[in-house]
């Protein structure tokens, strides 16, 4: 497996009511040359992780439609593009729309944990793609079984590609999944829904943070 191979596999795909940030061109919000970009986006992220040496992965459930599927990465938003070259150093990302960045609030929890560890995950979905109703793009929902099945393949090869050692699942769909792989799984409370205080908590006792760490990793974003 390599990060050229694993993004042509993920780009092959083509399903309903899920739009594909690695073929698909929104043309409501996407530059003529978006699914390329989205493409090189989480190519070097791979290559950058790999070199790292990351053995954790965060995982949440799917792209979002303010995130991941602007952006082509997992828990990412194109507010903080600009910060993953300094936490993976030799990523290269670009803004893959039209107009100024959009943010998205599980992305802005995610990057304050990232800003406060020394040695960052990978982030992931169990489903790596944007699944959303029908005849509404701009919405999200949770994708079927079925369509969940079409990815397995792809996951147990990242993971065992990067010889993943402990998932921390954000989220309780993500940690049901999760339990396939055969690896330590962390269940953490995603931060939606109300979900902050118990997200931040559970991420500051998993990397024995200093209490208010987070509250000042948000802080430093805002500057």
């Amino acid at each position: 497996m390599t990060p050229t191979a694993f993004v042509k596999a993920l780009a092959a795909f083509s399903l309903d009511n899920v739009f594909n940030p690695y073929a698909d061109v929104c043309p409501v919000h996407d530059r003529a040359d978006a699914a390329e970009s989205r493409r090189r986006n989480l190519r070097t992220y791979l290559t950058a992780a790999a070199e790292i040496g990351v053995d954790t992965i965060w995982m949440g459930r799917d792209l979002g439609y303010r995130g991941g599927r602007r952006t082509g990465l997992a828990l990412t938003d194109e507010y903080h593009l600009p910060e993953l070259a300094r936490r993976y150093p030799g990523c290269h990302s670009r803004q893959a729309t039209r107009g100024p960045a959009v943010a998205e609030r599980t992305a802005a929890e995610i990057w304050a944990v990232l800003r406060a560890i020394d040695t960052p995950p990978l982030l992931w979905n169990v489903f790596p793609f944007h699944p959303h109703e029908p005849g509404n793009p701009f919405t999200n929902r949770r994708f079927t079984a079925r369509e969940l099945d079409q990815v397995d393949e792809l996951n147990n090869a990242l993971i065992s590609w990067l010889r993943i050692r402990q998932i921390v699942a954000i989220g309780q769909d993500a940690a049901f999944y999760a339990q396939r792989f055969g690896v330590k799984v962390i269940t953490i409370r995603h931060p939606s829904y109300g979900g902050v205080r118990e997200f931040r908590d559970g991420m500051q006792q998993l990397y024995r943070l200093p209490v208010n760490a987070l509250n000042r990793a948000q802080q430093v974003a805002l500057l």
